[in-house]
């Protein structure tokens, strides 16, 4: 078993049609032995061989119910495969197809980073601080907020594990996308000007006011793709092309959030479009890989990126065929790549994950 592995080249060399033939062989060999999941944002070569698709909570989920499965390939980035090995039996294996497939916004965050704001913010407010982490975070910080009273988020029930949060103690951090956590607070009740921002690099408080003012700490994270979204864009489409309803995530800035139709998680926004009538017209600001999926599937729609120069996302989309196939062929006698989260991280971690699923 290689907890870390570099492909060969020869996978490289073999064409399309060969690899896709091999992985359909190991498919059909392997059975229920094997589970594949793949997140939304994956490339269709890749999310063709799927067993299920959906958001990273949602495939870890069902990798937890999939009793018969040896092993689980997960396409998608690092902290999905580690939420994947967190709940899945220590007699399932949990593979990343290449682990160079990461999350810039999850990077943004790390545990030595996260315990020196605490001290910080705690020497400053007091101990009736609850901390927050969206689910796009690593083992590490995850277990850092069970151990301190918090929880995890997706960006379905971001708005209520927020308001349990703020019900519960006096202010939150929000970590690591502050974007995600501006907008959820706002949409709760909490003015602008009671946030503030936590800085990790420069290790300071970013807030102009009196600090018992705060209710709301954002760590200054956010994901590289949805930040490619600005009010320009939308402005262009008002103007061009008004009957277009505009639908964006979450994880966009505050002013493209308040200036689009919608807003709203993956799952919300693939419901909305799906449920929409023929010949609506829709931009959609989120990754690109989904946009274009979503945009083939439903041909009696007429789906558009809100930005016409967007890029997928580019972590996401270091697994391809090439590195699927070689973890996979790799299971039954050597397994690459393979995603251990030790036992107490997954303790701590695996409560906060509880608590959110408990409110």
């Amino acid at each position: 078993m290689q907890l870390l592995g570099t492909m060969p080249a020869q996978y490289a060399e073999l064409t399309i049609e060969q690899m896709e033939q091999r992985i359909e062989a190991i498919k059909s060999r392997l059975g229920s032995r094997l589970f594949l999941p793949a997140h939304h944002y994956q490339k269709d070569e890749v999310v063709q061989f799927a067993d299920a698709t959906g958001d990273s909570l949602q495939l870890a989920r069902l990798a937890e119910q999939m009793s018969e499965a040896e092993f689980i390939v997960f396409c998608g980035v690092h902290f999905m495969a580690e939420t994947a090995d967190m709940l899945t039996r220590d007699d399932q294996l949990v593979v990343l197809p290449d682990m160079r497939a990461g999350c810039s916004m999850a990077d943004m965050a790390d545990i030595d980073q996260t315990e020196i704001a605490w001290e910080e913010l705690t020497d400053t407010f007091g101990d009736d601080i609850i901390p927050i982490t969206y689910v796009n975070s690593t083992a590490a910080i995850k277990a850092f907020v069970g151990k301190n009273g918090g929880a995890t988020v997706t960006s379905s029930n971001a708005h209520d594990i927020v308001r349990w949060a703020l019900e519960a103690g006096e202010r939150i951090l929000f970590l690591p996308d502050q974007h995600l956590g501006r907008n959820t607070a706002f949409d709760l009740g909490v003015p602008l000007e009671a946030m503030a921002v936590w800085d990790p690099l420069r290790e300071r408080l970013v807030y102009e006011g009196d600090i018992e003012d705060v209710r709301v700490i954002l760590w200054k994270g956010h994901c590289s793709v949805h930040e490619k979204f600005n009010v320009a864009q939308i402005q262009a489409l008002r103007k061009n092309d008004p009957e277009r309803r505009i639908i964006v995530h979450p994880e966009c800035t505050f002013d493209v959030v308040q200036a689009a139709d919608e807003a709203g998680s993956t799952s919300y926004i693939i419901d909305q479009i799906e449920a929409s009538a023929p010949g609506t017209k829709w931009a959609v600001g989120t990754e690109m890989n989904l946009v274009n999926r979503l945009a083939a599937t439903h041909p009696e729609l007429d789906i558009i990126s809100l930005n016409p120069y967007m890029c997928p996302c580019l972590t996401m989309n270091r697994i391809d065929l090439p590195h699927l196939l070689w973890a996979l062929e790799s299971l039954e006698t050597d397994p690459v790549n393979v995603i251990r989260v030790d036992l107490e991280t997954t303790k701590w971690a695996t409560l906060a994950l509880e608590r959110m699923l408990a409110h």
